[in-house]
């Protein structure tokens, strides 16, 4: 497949996300059908929601790319994605979150135990779907797939930690997102690679251009939480100054703020405020806007999708691979949503 296919990139992307969600429509009906059905309601339930599926998606457009055969890469996509589902039902546990793509989370419209319970069964089938195909590359697959996932509860740990915390500097920020998100997205390239066959150095150029698309989608992410439109992200806005995140624009507007506004920061940051939720957002964003927090923070975003820009120019993939991977870089990262 090139880019010259009679499809266009989007009508091409939307095609591998019907996949993905035809597959997980069959493994809703198929396997998570077992009693009681309080533990896997919830599991369809968050399945069901929908989603970019932008990284079960890219397994399988990398895999097309390099040649290989899509339907045999199908599979390893759906536990991708199974796997981050039981992230985000987990982290809307840490995180307190109300809505998750404009619909009650897991543990609101249930229970917490439930939520936890049902999150861990996502995990549990990610493997089941993994390890159910005979791979010839199966053990680097899991090896990929083992490491991702230790990194992933690494981020999310520090994540957590920071919460506490009022001297995050902007390379801890980075440490941590590169391990909660960007990890990720590179592991769903570099496995389309492996799936694909790819040579080894590809495979790890493959993994650092996702890697840096990553670190880029996620500022966006964050972004996007206090400055985009509930409608399109399909999240409480400002849930990461509700759920006290040192999110690069905190870390910003600290380091911009005279002290009277830096000490009014870390106060509305912590346990001290009694203010509503969308109170305490809206004395939080007047400090950021102050600062111009937004376009420092879109500068990173810029120079990480910049950095992704240079290793996808030193990959060793024709010119039509190579504009699709643009196409793909600049919408994961310039996104409203």
């Amino acid at each position: 497949m090139t880019a010259s296919h009679s499809l266009s990139f989007k009508a091409l992307f939307t095609r591998y996300v019907e996949t993905i969600n035809r597959r997980l429509a069959q493994v809703a009906a198929e396997e998570l059908s077992g009693s009681p059905d309080s533990l896997y309601a919830p599991a369809r339930y968050m399945l069901s929601l929908g989603g970019k599926r932008l990284r079960p998606a890219l397994t399988l457009l990398i895999c097309d790319l390099l040649g290989g055969d899509v339907t045999t890469a199908e599979r390893p996509a759906v536990a991708v994605e199974m796997f981050h589902n039981f992230t985000l039902i987990h982290d809307d546990i840490m995180d307190k979150a109300l809505l998750r793509r404009n619909q009650p989370t897991v543990h609101e419209k249930w229970d917490l135990n439930t939520g936890i319970l049902s999150g861990d069964l996502l995990l549990i089938y990610a493997y089941k779907i993994l390890t159910a195909q005979d791979h010839p590359r199966l053990l680097e697959i899991l090896h990929l797939f083992n490491k991702t996932a230790v990194e992933v509860c690494e981020g999310q740990q520090y994540d957590m930690d920071f919460e506490r915390r009022m001297d995050v500097t902007e390379e801890e920020y980075l440490c941590m997102i590169t391990l909660k998100t960007a990890t990720l997205l590179g592991a769903c390239l570099q496995l389309g690679g492996i799936l694909a066959d790819a040579p080894t150095k590809l495979k790890t150029q493959l993994y650092s251009f996702g890697k840096d698309l990553g670190i880029a989608f996620q500022i966006q992410d964050d972004i996007l939480d206090l400055y985009g439109e509930r409608e399109k992200v399909g999240k409480q806005q400002g849930g990461d100054i509700i759920a006290n995140k040192k999110t690069f624009l905190f870390i910003k507007a600290l380091e911009l703020a005279t002290p009277e506004d830096r000490q009014r920061l870390r106060q509305l940051f912590s346990n001290e405020t009694s203010l509503p939720p969308n109170e305490k957002v809206a004395a939080v964003q007047e400090i950021f806007d102050r600062y111009d927090v937004y376009h420092h923070t879109c500068r990173i975003r810029d120079a990480y999708y910049e950095r992704a820009m240079h290793t996808l120019q030193t990959l060793p993939v024709t010119a039509d691979i190579r504009q699709v991977l643009t196409l793909l870089a600049r919408g994961i990262v310039y996104r409203d949503r």
